[in-house]
């Protein structure tokens, strides 16, 4: 395999990242050293170093190809490295966003059919195919009161989905994907419609919500299908309300893990490139798996920023 056209990678590796701990990173050096791509390796050791290593990767001018080797939390925190959210522009021309998926979970890679095996993935890191993405923004309240401005690859809920993804961040790593599950099922026990108000292109809601899915990508909770007409590359974002009430998360549950639950009369569906949630009392938000803070919050696109390699 010669080498890539965008330059030496950038590999950034949450050496913890799931059940197999470093197995992942050095599957993935023994599968890249058979090849002649140049790349580097930096590992991280806390919340933040992802973010701050892709930046200085690609200010710097070192790098344009950067490989985020993890869960959605690794990719979270390296296109917010890519990618300045305040200003809503790339921190450098032409960047290229590899994934290799490390983690419990990276469901950000199903939207593209990317496969999780680093043996496989090896050869989607060689060549020049691109795929040009949009990434989502977010303002919202963090927990100390300050405004806060972050982008996201995958997708952000506001409500009981946030609460769930809490759940799941408490519960240990060697669970796996299923944690997600077991999350769902204990979150729902708590589970309440709280009087909300979305506001997206031409359109104003306001109506008691459990839930709110601002999707850019398709999947997520360990492979779960909730937005199947969500496109990252469309300059939208998918928009579901959702007025759930315990069980219908029981019974619908495998419904959502194909896609098939949109016909729900609980459930309403949006096409918008902006989003407002504001709610009589404060949801939990979250994005690609990170709890950040509560609403108010508001959503946007930023397009054309970061292509995926592919």
């Amino acid at each position: 395999m010669p080498p890539s056209p965008y330059g030496p990678m950038l590999l950034i590796a949450n050496p913890s990242a799931g059940r197999g701990r470093g197995a992942v990173l050095q599957t993935l050096t023994t599968a890249l050293d058979a090849t002649d791509l140049d790349y580097r390796i930096v590992t991280t050791a806390g919340p933040g170093d992802a973010t701050e290593l892709a930046a200085r990767a690609v200010t710097s001018g070192d790098h344009r190809f950067v490989v985020a080797v993890g869960g959605d939390g690794t990719v979270h925190e390296v296109v917010n490295g890519l990618v300045d959210a305040g200003a809503g522009t790339a921190r450098g021309d032409g960047l290229v966003l590899g994934v290799v998926a490390g983690g419990s979970g990276c469901d950000f890679i199903k939207t593209f059919g990317l496969p999780a095996d680093p043996r496989k993935i090896v050869r989607h890191l060689g060549g020049d195919a691109l795929f040009p993405i949009d990434l989502g923004r977010i303002r919202y309240v963090d927990r100390s009161g300050r405004q806060i401005t972050r982008v996201f690859a995958n997708i952000a809920e506001a409500g009981w989905g946030a609460d769930v993804t809490e759940r799941a961040n408490g519960l240990p790593r060697w669970v796996g994907p299923t944690r997600y599950v077991a999350a769902i099922f204990l979150a729902t026990m708590r589970m309440k419609a709280v009087l909300t108000t979305v506001t997206v292109d031409h359109t104003e809601l306001t109506e008691p919500m459990t839930e709110v899915v601002i999707a850019n990508g398709q999947f997520f909770g360990g492979g779960l299908k909730v937005a199947p007409r969500a496109l990252p590359d469309d300059g939208k974002l998918n928009v579901q309300t959702w007025q759930s009430r315990p069980t219908d998360v029981f019974r619908d549950l495998p419904k959502v893990r194909v896609g098939e639950h949109l016909s729900r009369p609980d459930i309403r569906e949006y096409q918008s490139s902006a989003v407002t949630v504001d709610a009589v009392s404060p949801l939990t938000v979250e994005a690609d798996g990170e709890v950040l803070g509560t609403t108010p919050a508001t959503f946007d696109v930023l397009r054309g920023q970061v292509s995926l390699k592919i």
